[in-house]
């Protein structure tokens, strides 16, 4: 007899999303932390698009939001003055329901979905901690310390979203390779005032020494996050806060009242091999971690779990074969990839050291960025990169098709029209179909037979101009990606989708 079905590892934001979408779909899960208690400070800040849109699925959109501070522009900083003010209040007002930056620390975070989950009859199970795991032909037989001695778990599957120095990774022996940046790292929650704690996003250029201010809810409180390279980055165990400091205070006139939290860190930029190996996968920081520009981290580890729970779930639920999970590496990976790429070709831009270095920071880039962000294509791009709204599986097994410029494997676009939010059904995590125009009675009996919700929208140009074509079909998945595109929809061809991947839907 199984213990479970999925045993997760790890009760950080990705773990406890992942038990969240696997507990709504039915599936027994089992979610186990070494620590004894949340986290009562983090790293992780920013919320964004992508992950509001998500989280509708389990009525956690408006609660994020109302707990936590929209950010309307960022600013770049050079010699004491703002050089740059940049405004994304509404660069993605047609883009998404959720056009801006939001800022919900981690541990806030995690106590509103332990909270969820606890709703739903799971709690984490604390002081427990993973000392191996092994293979069985039906399943994976865990050990686990607990404060009461070593038990076992039977599982059908494990999943390890235990952080970089993950045992389940190092069971799976999928490595980690990479680097870790030279330089030292600090966060500093404070309460202050000045011109660069006015609710907004503050980045200062000037030297090498990265520095960044970033909005809490509550007047006058902020982060502070920054590099350190010189010397006293030889123990920074050492480093106070007033080490570090002057560069905020002195080049942002940041008026710092009083500090709540100081803490240092290295980062690495690091991906693992493989994402999944027979039964384990992992998910978050397990597979891979990077710099912390952009505020990237987390919402990649709760895009990991999403995209995997939606899958564990038809396996178990045997709605689907074992060889639907393979389709998690490849489009998880990929997007790791690039993003791990990305975020340290933009730190070193922020850090290099040299004249050549500082030259492009303090006098070329405050040139350079507010003439390419009059460019609307520039801005959009920019937006949809850091709202992870870009994120594709084109190329996928799951993903077939074309219509209008949206292909099998693209997130669907959002469009408002006629008082309608197109997003709106996507609340349901199931398969369902989406058609913008009319659908012929032979397609309707089709999604009524296989009781298969169909969304039908009165067709708005408001649809066109966000890519989608009239009449066509729009085959969703329980991720609200498109699986399948079609111009031209036939019940057939519906069938034979599902039929060649061996899925009920």
């Amino acid at each position: 007899m199984r213990d479970c079905d999925v045993l997760i590892v790890g009760a950080g934001p990705t773990g406890l999303v992942l038990a969240l979408w696997l507990t709504k779909f039915g599936v027994k899960c089992r979610i186990v932390d070494k620590t004894d208690k949340p986290g009562s400070t983090s790293r992780a800040l920013a919320v964004h698009a992508r992950t509001l849109e998500l989280y509708r699925q389990l009525d956690l959109t408006e609660a994020v939001i109302q707990n936590g501070h929209k950010v309307p522009a960022v600013n770049l900083w050079v010699k004491g003055e703002k050089k740059v003010h940049l405004d994304f209040a509404t660069v993605g007002e047609d883009l998404t329901p959720y056009p801006f930056l939001h800022i919900f620390p981690q541990d806030e975070h995690e106590r509103l979905l332990v909270a969820r989950l606890e709703q739903l009859g799971v709690a984490v199970e604390r002081s427990t901690s993973l000392l191996s795991y092994a293979e069985e032909k039906d399943g994976i037989m865990a050990r686990l310390a607990t404060d009461k001695g070593e038990q076992q778990c039977h599982a059908a599957y494990i999943a390890g979203c235990d952080g970089a120095r993950s045992r389940v990774r190092e069971t799976m022996g999928t490595g980690f390779p990479g680097g870790t940046y030279a330089q030292i790292f600090y966060v500093a929650d404070v309460e202050a005032s000045g011109p660069a704690a006015d609710g907004e996003l503050h980045v200062d250029l000037d030297e090498a020494d990265f520095v960044a201010v970033f909005p809490l809810k509550g007047q006058g409180r902020a982060r502070l996050i920054g590099t350190v390279r010189d010397e006293r980055a030889r123990h920074p165990e050492a480093l106070k806060f007033e080490d570090v400091a002057d560069r905020a205070i002195g080049h942002m006139k940041v008026d710092v009242k009083n500090v709540h939290w100081f803490s240092t860190y290295r980062v690495h930029h690091r991906v693992t091999q493989h994402f999944r190996k027979n039964r384990a996968f992992v998910l978050g920081d397990a597979a891979h971690i990077h710099s912390p520009v952009g505020g990237q981290g987390m919402n990649t580890g709760i895009g990991d779990a999403i995209n995997l729970a939606w899958k564990l779930s038809w396996v178990v639920n045997g709605r689907a074969p074992d060889a639907l999970l393979d389709s998690y590496e490849p489009e998880r990976i990929a997007f790791a990839r690039r993003l791990v790429a990305t975020t340290d070709r933009v730190f070193s831009f922020v850090s290099t050291e040299g004249p050549f270095a500082d030259l492009m920071r303090t006098r070329v880039a405050p040139l350079v960025i507010p003439a390419i962000g009059k460019v609307e294509a520039v801005r959009e791009w920019l937006f949809r990169t850091v709202s992870q709204t870009l994120i594709h599986y084109r190329g996928s097994a799951l993903a077939q098709g074309r219509a209008g410029s949206v292909e099998g494997g693209d997130r669907l676009p959002w469009a408002f029209a006629a008082g309608l939010d197109n997003y709106a059904p996507l609340a349901e995590a199931k398969w369902q179909g989406h058609v913008y125009g009319d659908a012929e009675a032979a397609l309707r009996a089709w999604f009524t037979t296989n009781e298969v919700p169909l969304h039908v929208f009165s067709w708005c140009e408001e649809y066109g101009r966000a890519g989608l074509r009239r009449n066509a079909l729009y085959l969703l998945r329980p991720d609200t990606y498109v699986a399948l595109a079609a111009e031209k929809p036939a019940p057939e061809m519906l069938t034979r989708y599902f039929a060649e991947r061996q899925i009920q839907p």
